[in-house]
C-alpha cells in the first residue's frame, strides 16, 4: 500500500510564505497526476493546483501568481510554494496522487491525512 505523508503546514500571518510538501512511502510504479486540495470550516474540498507527469500545471484562479506547485519524480514528491497569503487560504490541505503501484494495474488515487495551514490578518 502507498501513503502520503505531508509536511510544512503551520500558522503565518498574511502576506507570508509556507512551503508544503507531500512524499510517498511504498512502492510506486509511476505518478500520473500529483495535486493539492483544500477544505476550509464548512466548505467543500476544493483544488489549489496539480501537476501531471510531464510537469503540465493548473491552478484555481483565487491562488494564481501566488502558488506554484513542483514535483520530484526521482522522489515521489510534489510540492506548493505559497507566497502572498491571505486569511482566505486557511484550510487543511491534502496532497493527491494519481499512482500506478505496479505494471499493468490500473491508477487510483491517493490522499495524504491533511496539514493545517493558518492565515492571520
Amino acid at each position: 500500500q502507498v501513503q502520503l505523508v505531508e509536511s510544512g503546514g503551520g500558522f503565518v500571518q498574511a502576506g507570508g510564505s509556507l512551503r508544503l510538501s507531500c512524499a510517498a512511502s511504498g512502492s510506486i510504479f509511476s505518478v500520473n497526476r500529483m495535486g493539492w486540495y483544500r477544505q476550509a470550516p464548512g466548505k467543500q474540498r476544493e483544488l489549489v493546483a496539480a501537476i501531471s507527469s510531464g510537469g503540465s500545471t493548473n491552478y484555481a484562479d483565487s491562488v494564481k501568481g501566488r502558488v506554484t506547485i513542483s514535483r520530484d519524480n526521482n522522489k515521489d514528491t510534489v510540492y506548493l510554494q505559497m507566497n502572498s497569503l491571505k486569511p482566505e487560504d486557511t484550510a487543511v490541505y491534502y496532497c493527491n496522487f494519481n499512482a500506478i503501484l505496479r505494471l499493468g494495474a490500473a491508477a487510483s488515487n491517493y490522499w495524504g491525512q491533511g496539514t493545517q495551514v493558518t492565515v492571520s490578518s
